[in-house]
């Protein structure tokens, strides 16, 4: 599968003991860089060495000369030596950096061949289909490509392509001898917009729900996937649309301290926003039932039959078109906030609802409010 030819080539490096001196994984798709980290551990660090031998470190608190310095000095208790290093975007920041890349040149050039150094560069997001990147993402990605880039060798970390995701979660079942209907796997994917991270994770948990029957249908993924995931979140819009901060912030809390809590924020995220674009499209063709709804909402953007009425409910709640489309804009911003690499995801999350329970404010211009008060 093309989408995952990149980490699937440093795996099978990593496999044959043939590693170059440095590797930079740039990418913000955390499912790949979860499983290359698991395969170092697995074939280049002993058990029981992983405190002498794996080093996890950041750019924000250290400098690279002092990463290439404790890459060059060898072990006298581990073989051999791993350093992930994260906060590549340090190195991009305000002044000169020429110095630094220079020492990670030289270092290249007169390596420690019992050692490995991996520049993590999770700040860019590289979409499925790269002609679709972002423009700000398509000026980090080349201007690491040409420095950085120059001297480490690049593993890209895109997005998954969707008919690749399902591929994937037919191939995976199907290795565990668990067979995953196509309309299942589609459903899995499509609803988790396509989070590779929380698609593995809610995969392992149908495998063990379906346990002897040893199938995963549709109707297991609207069980245990859909039906837990959108309850929370329609509970979390009903609160937003009644401007109930309080119980909007203890729905978003419950839902972070379940799953994968910070790591899964991507993902709740786009389902707050699909959910969003439905009650757009519900207050344009003004829906008032649920057989509307299905006419208005297309396969594939459908709410659960659970919550039809909800949704119906809370689109009513808003005012105009212009509150759904502020809503909108603002999980836009906590979007890039997150692949931003932020201290707290789950600081940007309570913002964004904060915000979005908030009662909005006029959208008067400044010329009618003085005529409104004149």
């Amino acid at each position: 599968m093309r989408s995952f030819a990149h980490a699937d080539r440093f795996v099978s490096e990593v496999k044959a003991g043939k590693l170059n001196p440095a590797y930079l994984f740039v990418g913000d798709e955390a499912f790949f860089r979860k499983r290359c980290r698991e395969a170092i551990l697995k074939h280049l660090v002993p058990d029981g060495m992983r405190d002498f031998s794996f080093y996890e470190l950041d750019l924000a608190d250290v400098d690279v000369s002092e990463v290439l310095d404790r890459a060059r000095t060898p072990s006298l208790m581990a073989p051999f030596q791993v350093f992930f290093v994260r906060g590549v975007k340090q190195l991009y920041g305000r002044g000169s950096h020429e110095a630094e890349f220079t020492a990670i040149k030289n270092y290249v050039e007169n390596p420690n061949p019992d050692a490995v150094i991996i520049f993590v560069a999770d700040h860019v997001s590289i979409p499925a289909d790269v002609r679709r990147m972002e423009l700000t993402d398509r000026e980090r990605y080349e201007r690491i490509r040409e420095t950085l880039g120059q001297y480490c060798t690049l593993v890209e970390f895109a997005r998954v392509d969707e008919g690749d995701a399902v591929k994937w979660v037919v191939e995976t079942g199907a290795a565990q001898e668990v067979k995953v209907d196509a309309d299942a796997a589609r459903e899995l994917v499509d609803a988790l917009g396509g989070d590779m991270m929380m698609i593995s994770v809610e995969l392992e948990k149908l495998i063990l729900y379906v346990g002897e029957k040893k199938r995963i249908t549709l109707g297991d993924v609207e069980t245990m996937v859909l039906a837990a995931k959108q309850r929370s979140l329609y509970e979390l819009t009903d609160a937003i649309s009644a401007h109930d901060r309080v119980r909007a912030l203890e729905v978003m809390e419950a839902i972070m301290s379940t799953g994968d809590g910070e790591d899964a924020a991507i993902g709740h995220l786009y389902m707050l926003a699909k959910t969003y674009r439905q009650m757009l499209v519900i207050a344009e063709k003004n829906v008032r039932d649920s057989r509307a709804l299905w006419q208005a909402l297309w396969q594939g953007f459908r709410v659960p039959p659970f919550a039809a009425e909800d949704v119906i409910k809370q689109s009513r709640r808003f005012k105009s078109r212009r509150e759904l489309t502020r809503g909108l804009r603002l999980i836009s911003k906590a979007d890039l906030a997150l692949r931003s690499n932020p201290v707290s995801k789950r600081l940007v999350l309570e913002n964004l609802v904060l915000e979005l329970a908030s009662e909005p404010k006029s959208t008067l211009s400044e010329w009618e409010q003085q005529n409104l008060l004149a």
